[in-house]
């Protein structure tokens, strides 16, 4: 171990002294692509095969198994042996077309059209990027962010910060636990606990919804929401972020802090969370608002069939309830979850808070969200 660690600092130390360049999005660097099976629409696992190494973080597709404390339906828990979930995972064999049934007036053309273009060109990222892996994870785990809605039968993965708030609001509408988005608190979105996650059924419920219901997904440029993340939790007075991810992150990034700093977590810098995020050994674990689409969502291993973007949120979501049925004066909400006050955080707000960084910060954040810039199309920022 000690080893291991040591040469993933030497690793990490020479990806800094070296010179930085941004290879074009769309290809990767000198990757060897392998065109076998479509992944996510077989049994397999996900691997990089790269002459460029990966910061000396683990392989960025690899799924890892759900800590001994994942949720696992009691009656499973005693009969199945903990060793059967790691074997023989199977999801859904095939991208299925949208049932656009309920879609009405000829609007929404161009929307359908752009959401197939994405659609074909995840499928396309994962099939160049099809892994010789066995797909070894907790089913549980795969799906822990995954929302439910029985009535429409649609599966939601919750990707913060790109209008996750307003659509479990959308959601709690939908499955008749209100009858209006706009009257839904923050608390009761995110702490009222109303809506039903896909890894609290047993087997055989999480294998049939995946099958039989339309899975969708919301996305963001993965600065925005990186940047967004941070304004939301560190520039904001909160009472869990910046005691427990504000101090530790002050404590170790910060020379001569000073007591009250160390004592609250207020007044964590751009630059601080950065370092915090880039660190191999950081003090303290990731967080959802700013872990990679990839690891929250499994895009290659699970088939999404409607991909949203934050850049589109409200054509997007309102052609999506179309397309499942929902009622027709369900629209998606447009107003700001919280800060309303606050300018929304832009290309041009993104680029104020990247002046903060030097060049290799900016490119080795860059590095971070890769798969997500390849995954989503999304044009690499300028560093």
């Amino acid at each position: 171990m000690r080893q291991r660690a040591e040469s993933g600092k030497k690793l990490q130390q020479e990806t800094i002294n070296q010179d930085f360049t941004l290879q074009p999005l769309g290809m990767p660097r000198k990757a060897a692509w392998r065109r076998s099976a479509p992944v996510g629409l077989s049994n397999h696992g996900m691997a990089v095969s790269s002459s460029r190494p990966w910061r000396g973080r683990a392989d960025p597709f690899a799924v890892v198994a759900a800590p001994s404390g994942s949720r696992l339906p009691e009656q499973q828990k005693t009969s199945e042996s903990p060793l059967s979930w790691f074997r023989g995972v199977y999801l859904p064999p095939a991208l299925h077309p949208l049932n656009k049934t309920f879609v009405k007036g000829g609007e929404w053309q161009d929307i359908d059209s752009t959401q197939e273009k994405r659609r074909a060109f995840l499928q396309d990222f994962c099939r160049k990027y099809n892994s010789r892996k066995k797909l070894q994870t907790h089913l549980v785990h795969l799906v822990s962010r995954i929302y439910v809605e029985d009535r429409h039968k649609v599966l939601y993965c919750e990707v913060p910060k790109a209008g996750c708030s307003n659509w479990k609001r959308v959601l709690m509408v939908l499955s008749g636990l209100a009858a209006s988005a706009n009257n839904i608190s923050h608390d009761d979105v995110h702490y009222g606990k109303h809506l039903r996650k896909l890894d609290s059924y047993d087997l055989k419920g999480i294998y049939t919804r995946l099958n039989m219901y339309t899975k969708f997904i919301f996305v963001r440029d993965p600065m925005e929401r990186l940047v967004s993340a941070f304004r939301d939790k560190f520039e904001h007075p909160n009472s869990y972020y910046h005691p427990v991810f504000g101090k530790a992150i002050i404590k170790k990034y910060r020379q001569n802090a000073d007591e009250e700093s160390l004592q609250t977590g207020s007044g964590v810098k751009f630059k601080e969370f950065i370092q915090y995020l880039l660190d191999s050994h950081r003090p303290i674990g990731m967080d959802i608002h700013w872990e990679q689409v990839s690891k929250l969502c499994y895009p290659c291993l699970i088939n999404y069939d409607f991909i949203g973007k934050f850049e589109t949120l409200e054509e997007d979501a309102n052609y999506f309830l179309q397309l499942v049925g929902a009622p027709a004066n369900l629209k998606f909400p447009k107003f700001k979850d919280r800060h309303s006050s606050d300018e929304r955080t832009s290309t041009e707000v993104v680029r104020q808070y990247l002046k903060e960084l030097s060049k290799e910060e900016r490119q080795l954040t860059y590095d971070f969200y890769y798969l997500d810039y390849l995954m989503f199309n999304y044009t690499s920022p300028l560093v």
